[in-house]
C-alpha cells in the first residue's frame, strides 16, 4: 500500500469529490431505501469521504483502510466535520475483528477489489463481508471492467487535475500489462509559481472478471447479484459499461 500512503495528502485532490459523490450517492441510496439499510460499513474507504457523507445524511456509518495515512486523513475530516464515524486501519479480509456488529450495507469501491492479487485473498474478503452483514444485507462493489479493458490492453486513463491559488496538481495514470496481472501507475506532478515537482507510484492489480465474481460471491453466501454497468443503474455490459457494480444479499 505504498501507493496509497503516499498519496494520502493529495487523495483529495486527486478526487473531484463534490462530483462523485453527486453521481455516486443516488443509485448507493436507492438501494439502501430498498433494503432498509441505516448501517454502512465503508471497506477500502480512503479517507473516508463516502463514509462521511452518508454519516451526514443520517446513516451510521464507519471506515476501514489498510492505509494508516488514509485513515488519519479520514479521522481528522471526522473531527473536522464534527461527526461520530469510527475509521480503523484494517485491509480486506481483516474487518471483522475490527468491527463489534453487524452492517445493513458494506461498500467496497474505487477498484478496490482487485488489489488482492490471489483468488484465496478475493475469497477470503467476501468471506469477511459475509461475516459481518446482517441477513439479507447487502454487498456493493464496483470496479472499472476488466471484461472489456483486459482484452483491449487499455493502458492510459483520463488525465485529472486541480488548483488550489498559484499551486496545480496534475494526476496521469496508465497500467502495465502482464500475464495475470496488470501494473497502476500513477504520476503525480506538482507545480508551485514556476516549479513543477513530480512523484511516482505503482501498485500491482488482478483483474476480476465479471464471470469470476458472480461465481466468488455466490460462494461466500452473497447470492443473488445484480450487475450493472455505471452508478445510473444501467445494465452490465461487458463490451461497452465504463464499471462493473455488483449488488449482492447475504442469504
Amino acid at each position: 500500500m505504498a501507493l496509497y500512503d503516499a498519496l494520502a495528502a493529495d487523495y483529495d485532490r486527486f478526487v473531484d469529490w463534490p462530483a462523485r459523490l453527486t453521481h455516486e450517492l443516488p443509485f448507493l441510496e436507492r438501494l439502501f431505501h430498498e433494503h432498509g439499510v441505516r448501517r454502512v460499513l465503508d471497506a477500502a474507504c480512503g479517507t473516508g469521504r463516502h463514509a462521511l457523507a452518508l454519516a451526514a445524511r443520517g446513516y451510521e456509518a464507519a471506515g476501514a483502510d489498510s492505509s494508516l495515512p488514509m485513515v488519519e486523513r479520514a479521522r481528522a475530516a471526522a473531527e473536522a466535520e464534527g461527526r461520530d464515524v469510527p475509521f480503523v486501519a484494517a485491509g480486506l479480509g481483516e474487518l471483522a475483528p475490527a468491527f463489534p456488529s453487524e452492517f445493513d450495507a458494506i461498500l467496497c469501491l474505487g477498484n478496490s477489489l482487485p488489489h488482492l492479487l490471489t483468488p484465496e485473498a478475493e475469497r477470503a474478503a467476501l468471506a469477511d463481508f459475509h461475516e459481518l452483514l446482517r441477513p439479507g444485507g447487502l454487498v456493493v462493489i464496483q470496479n472499472r471492467n476488466y471484461d472489456a479493458v483486459w482484452p483491449r490492453r487499455e493502458r492510459f486513463m483520463p488525465l485529472q487535475s486541480h488548483r488550489e491559488g498559484e499551486r496545480e496538481w496534475l494526476f496521469f495514470r496508465f497500467m502495465d500489462f502482464h500475464e495475470a496481472t496488470l501494473t497502476f501507475n500513477l504520476v503525480t506532478l506538482q507545480r508551485t509559481g514556476d516549479a513543477w515537482r513530480y512523484r511516482v507510484g505503482a501498485t500491482e492489480l488482478r483483474p476480476i472478471f465479471q464471470k469470476d465474481l458472480a461465481e466468488a460471491l455466490h460462494s461466500a453466501g452473497l447470492g443473488a447479484a445484480r450487475f450493472y454497468g455505471a452508478y445510473d443503474g444501467s445494465p452490465f455490459d461487458p463490451e461497452a459499461s465504463g464499471d462493473l457494480i455488483a449488488v449482492a444479499e447475504r442469504g
